[in-house]
């Protein structure tokens, strides 16, 4: 199996090996200057997505692998047979797919980038931007009238206007808060609920807090902004969906496992909402065979949120100079301490 590398950096004696992963659309190195690893480090880039057996193979003898996000998962099983690892760079305070516990009983360092960089709050904003656009391209059936323009076609379906309808938001954090701005800018009713929300944080950005079950029977289209945990996993199933228009779309840029596809999947199909628009999902990237793949109602984007020149390119500088100190010696941002006793 060949790693496929798009771009790397010439060995010069026993150097340490840098390995950028999932680095589907090329820019890691082009975003952000990475001469002062470059100059001490031998640095290839991955542009397609391992499978564990493919990742042993790949990266048996890099010292250094970073990740971008939750695309590659690091399980016990991975970290046991990465036998010369010594740091994992990381998005985010945590990696919910990467064994933290393997990775400090092997002495492996986990490091995040730093998030007081103010060019982290400004470059987000590509997500809820996303989703809106998301949102759009779902009510109005963009995506498939676009195959039917590419094959010679012409119309076929008759979307939504937003103006007078109501968005709901499963979530009222940043990027329900950008979702509330946005409605409002089209003439929607905003409306929200989750767990912790409260009337007056709702209030105060002028958007009505209702209960659970109000939410999905009263939204033209739903929207989910929600933190996957343990208490949102799977919160949107057959009930709820049950409880949803016909006319009704659903959105999620989120986490896929807080819908359950499966029943997402027969509630399309069989007509009980209108439609969905999907940016995330319970695998990541879904195979060729996936079913949503093949599910008519449904818009499709291979989870883009986040994923801007802009921000790629805070969050591989970010990466860049915790491998730097990491080079110098002075490791900084660790998430593991106790992996520094191994």
């Amino acid at each position: 199996m060949s790693a496929h590398p798009t771009s790397s950096i010439k060995p010069e004696g026993c150097r340490p090996k840098v390995a950028i992963l999932d680095d589907y659309a090329r820019v890691a190195l082009d975003l952000a200057d990475w001469s002062f690893v470059q100059n001490r480090a031998d640095i290839t880039v991955f542009d397609r997505h391992f499978s564990e057996d493919e990742a042993v193979e790949a990266l048996q003898s890099f010292d250094v692998v970073c990740t971008l996000r939750e695309r590659m998962a690091f399980p016990r099983t991975l970290i046991e047979r990465l036998p010369n690892l010594k740091l994992i760079t990381i998005v985010g305070m945590s990696l919910p797919n990467l064994d933290l516990a393997a990775a400090s009983e092997r002495g492996i360092l986990v490091v995040h980038p730093d998030f007081a960089n103010p060019a982290f709050a400004a470059a987000g904003t590509g997500v809820p931007e996303l989703a809106w656009g998301l949102l759009m391209a779902t009510v109005r059936n963009l995506a498939e009238e676009h195959r039917r323009m590419r094959e010679g076609g012409w119309q076929a379906a008759a979307g939504i206007t937003l103006h007078g309808k109501t968005l709901g938001l499963l979530g009222l954090g940043r990027l329900g808060k950008r979702m509330a701005e946005y409605a409002k800018m089209f003439g929607m009713d905003v409306i929200a609920w989750s767990q912790n929300l409260t009337e007056e944080t709702a209030a105060a950005v002028d958007v009505r807090r209702v209960e659970k079950e109000a939410l999905f029977r009263e939204s033209d289209v739903i929207s989910i902004g929600l933190v996957l945990s343990e208490r949102t996993q799977g919160l949107v199933a057959g009930p709820e969906l049950a409880l949803m228009k016909p006319s009704a779309y659903l959105i999620n840029i989120s986490r896929g496992p807080i819908v359950d596809e499966a029943a997402l999947i027969a509630a399309l199909n069989t007509g009980q909402i209108a439609g969905a628009g999907l940016d995330v999902y319970d695998v990541e990237p879904p195979p060729a065979d996936y079913p949503l793949r093949s599910v008519p109602n449904v818009t499709l984007s291979p989870h883009l949120g986040y994923v801007t020149r802009e921000l790629l390119a805070v969050i591989y500088l970010e990466t860049a100079n915790g491998v730097a100190a990491w080079l110098d010696g002075n490791p900084v941002r660790i998430v593991n301490r106790d992996a520094l006793q191994f």
